[in-house]
Order: C-alpha cells, then sequence, then structure tokens
C-alpha cells in the first residue's frame, strides 16, 4: 500500500511539473511576443504622431521648458508599457492645452508701436548680426485692434480739416479801387473806393472795417481809411498820395490789409491785396478802376528788406569769400524809424554751426553799405556738405540783438540760394554777385 501511494505521489508531481513547463513554454511562445508587439506598436503610434507634430508644437508653443515637459512625458509612457494608448494621448493632449493657455497669459502680442519701433532698431544701432540664442517665429503674430483707439473714426469733416493751402487760397470779398499817377509832381494818386462781401468777424454776424495802404518796400509811409461801422460792404471813397520817381514805378508794390476794428483787444485781419506791377491794367497816365479779390491772411505780410553779396571759391587755396556789399529798404527796428544793421554769417555742416563772422554795425540806417570780406578756409571735397546762413541783425546796446531777416545759400538751400551757389561752382576764381530777400527765421 505504501509503494502504491508513493508511486501515485510520483505522477502527481510529474504531471504538475509537466504542466507547469507546458505552462512556461506557452506564456514563452505566446503571451511575450503578443505583448512585446503591443508595446512595439504603441511605440511606434506614439513616435510618429510625436514626429509628425514635433515641428508644429515647437512653432506653437515657443517654449523650451513645455517641449521638455512633453518629452518627459513620453519618456514615461516608454517605460510604462501598461498605460493603455488613450490614456497616453489624453494626456499628451492635456498638457498641450496647459501649455498652450500658459503662453496665452504670459506672453501677449506686442503692439503696433512696439513693432514698428523693432522694425526701425537694426538700422538705428546695428544689431541685425547679434544672435541672442532663439530661434525666430515662424509666422509673424499679428497684433489685433481690440481695445485700440481708431484716430479716423473720431475725425471730424469740417472747415477745420481743410487744407491749409486750400486755406490760404480763399477769398474774403473783393475791394475796389484807383491808381493814377501824376508826371508833373510825380505823386502816385491811391483811392479805395469800395469793399464789398466781407467776412463777418463780429458775433452781431457784420464787421467793422478799414483798410491800411502801403507802397512797398517803403513801409514807413503807411495810410489808412476810416472805420465803417457794422458792414460787409464798406463805401470808402478816400485818396491818398505817394511821392514816388516815375523811374522806381516798376519796382514798387500796391500792399493793401482789410482789418476788423476792435476797441477792446487786436483787430482782426480780414485779407490783404499785393499788386506787384503798377502797369498792369494802364499807363497811369488816367485814373484806372481796379476790382481785386481780398486774399485770406492772419497776419501782415512784412517786407523785410534784401541783402547783395557776392560769392567766389578758390579751389587750389581751398577759400570761399563772401564779400558783404549793401542792403536795401530793411525793417525799421526802433522807435525812430530806423536800425543799426549788421551782418553775421555762419558757416554750417550737416545743421551744426562750424563758425560765425560779423561785419561791422551801421547807425540809424535801413540802407547800410558795407563792402566787407568774409573768408571761410573749406576744403574741395567738403563744399557739397556745407552752407551759409546770412542774418541781418539790429543792433542794440541795451538787451539782445534782433534779427530783421536770413537767407542761405548751398546745396541743400532753396531757390536763388542754391542757384546762387551753383553759380559760384560753375565758375570759380570769379565773384558772383546777387540780390537776396530776407525771410523771417
Amino acid at each position: 500500500e505504501l509503494s502504491v501511494s508513493l508511486l501515485a505521489v510520483i505522477v502527481i508531481v510529474c504531471g504538475l511539473a509537466l504542466v507547469a513547463v507546458f505552462l512556461f513554454l506557452f506564456w514563452k511562445l505566446c503571451w511575450v511576443p503578443w505583448r512585446n508587439k503591443a508595446l512595439s506598436s504603441n511605440l511606434a503610434v506614439l513616435r510618429g504622431e510625436a514626429g509628425c507634430h514635433k515641428d508644429s508644437m515647437a512653432d506653437k508653443l515657443k517654449d523650451t521648458g513645455a517641449i521638455s515637459f512633453l518629452e518627459a512625458a513620453v519618456k514615461i509612457s516608454h517605460t510604462s508599457p501598461d498605460i493603455p494608448a488613450e490614456v497616453q494621448m489624453s494626456m499628451k493632449d492635456h498638457i498641450m492645452r496647459r501649455t498652450r493657455i500658459q503662453r496665452q497669459t504670459t506672453e501677449p502680442a506686442s503692439s503696433t508701436r512696439h513693432i514698428s519701433f523693432k522694425r526701425h532698431l537694426p538700422r538705428q544701432m546695428h544689431v541685425s548680426s547679434m544672435d541672442y540664442g532663439m530661434d525666430p517665429p515662424a509666422v509673424a503674430e499679428q497684433p489685433t485692434s481690440i481695445g485700440r483707439i481708431k484716430p479716423e473714426l473720431y475725425t471730424q469733416k469740417t472747415l477745420d480739416t481743410e487744407d491749409p493751402k486750400k486755406e490760404a487760397e480763399k477769398t474774403c470779398g473783393k475791394i475796389n479801387f484807383t491808381l493814377k499817377y501824376d508826371y508833373e509832381n510825380e505823386t502816385l494818386t491811391v483811392r479805395i473806393l469800395r469793399a464789398f462781401d466781407l467776412p463777418a468777424k463780429d458775433f452781431c454776424g457784420s464787421s467793422d472795417p478799414y483798410v491800411k495802404i502801403y507802397l512797398l518796400p517803403d513801409r514807413k509811409r503807411k495810410f489808412q481809411t476810416r472805420v465803417h461801422r457794422k458792414t460787409l460792404n464798406p463805401t470808402f471813397d478816400e485818396s491818398f498820395h505817394f511821392p514816388v520817381p516815375h523811374e522806381e514805378l516798376a519796382g514798387r508794390k500796391l500792399h493793401l490789409s482789410v482789418f476788423d476794428f476792435d476797441r477792446f483787444s487786436r483787430h482782426d485781419m480780414i485779407g490783404e491785396v499785393i499788386l506787384e506791377n503798377l502797369f498792369e491794367d494802364s499807363d497811369l497816365s488816367r485814373e484806372t478802376s481796379i476790382w481785386r479779390d481780398i486774399q485770406y491772411a492772419t497776419t501782415e505780410s512784412v517786407d523785410l528788406g534784401e541783402i547783395m553779396f557776392s560769392l567766389c571759391y578758390l579751389p587750389t587755396a581751398g577759400r570761399l569769400t563772401l564779400t558783404v556789399i549793401k542792403c536795401r529798404n530793411l525793417k525799421a527796428m526802433d522807435i525812430t524809424g530806423y536800425s543799426d544793421p549788421y551782418v553775421k554769417v555762419s558757416l554750417l555742416c550737416d545743421g551744426r554751426r562750424l563758425k560765425k563772422k560779423k561785419t561791422t554795425i551801421k547807425k540809424n540806417t535801413l540802407n547800410p553799405t558795407y563792402n566787407e570780406a568774409i573768408i571761410f578756409d573749406i576744403p574741395p571735397e567738403n563744399m557739397d556738405q556745407v552752407s551759409l546762413l546770412i542774418s541781418v541783425m539790429d543792433y542794440d546796446r541795451v538787451g539782445h540783438n534782433e534779427i530783421i531777416g536770413v537767407c542761405r545759400v548751398g546745396v541743400n538751400a532753396e531757390g536763388l540760394g542754391r542757384d546762387h551757389w551753383n553759380e559760384m561752382l560753375a565758375y570759380p576764381r570769379k565773384p558772383i554777385a546777387h540780390w537776396h530777400p530776407l525771410v523771417e527765421v
């Protein structure tokens, strides 16, 4: 009986061993390859998706910390094959959304002002070749206009927004006057007849007009009509006499300024009329009636006078000589009706004053004569970089000297100043003289 029992136990043990061996072989041959296949397929899916979205994710995130965090999450999925693919994908989507939200809250889009500043920065600071170790963005961010003020929506289409040039060309009514020259007494008679359709300057819708009369360039002799109350169509019918030789008439200009009288404040200027050619309508031997449009003006035009000087350049010596000859019809700056003028010449280079020189002072005159030479040493290669600023000054013993008027010559000057300079360069070693009108600073 004992041997039978022992044999039964051996049989059972051998059977269990065979079952264990069978199960081990089955696990080895079937279960392990299937698991490795599933794992490899999951990893291939993850790697393929990561490869497809790597560039777009880098462009969208632009954050090295977010990319490293995402790669770390993918590595965890590599070492944990028991995590299903659905969970890994949901984790990846969650990380991407979290990183995107964090970027939107920490890096707002820059404004247009900053974009324009960066656009000019390389030209100003020459930093285009600097490397900051950051990849440039693949797509430029377009700033939104939410919350921005758009000035064009608030532009008022009224008279306030009109072009200043058109404003200056507006007419302010008409004026009628006559001219006649007395050859025997050498006197020009100006008769102001009437004005028509003047603009209203008072609150009541009317004006109190009067007219000032000049025979330029002489501004010391001035006439004025009577003031006509509360009318836009005044009738003056007043005559004024200017003694002037006949040979000077061609160089004279008639200047009429129309004003609105104000008892308690500064008189308002309505407009002006300038007749440059007195012989335009007749020979002035008989009285001629003339109608002119009154041109809009806010301040009275002032003739500051003229200056005559010559320019001469010696290329071999690199010497520029400016000879101040004389001035005429300068503006009176003193209460005596005269000025104490002198001329100051400044050598400018790129807007900076390099040197300045002065003439002597001429006392109590509006037509000074100088004949004084001012010399500057300028190399020929620098002649296209310099210019001269000529200022006629009024000397004042007490206080600051006042500027009567200025003119400028050089390559970058305008009009006669540029032409005079080019003529000097075209004819070296030869003095070139011209009259130049003075303008305000």
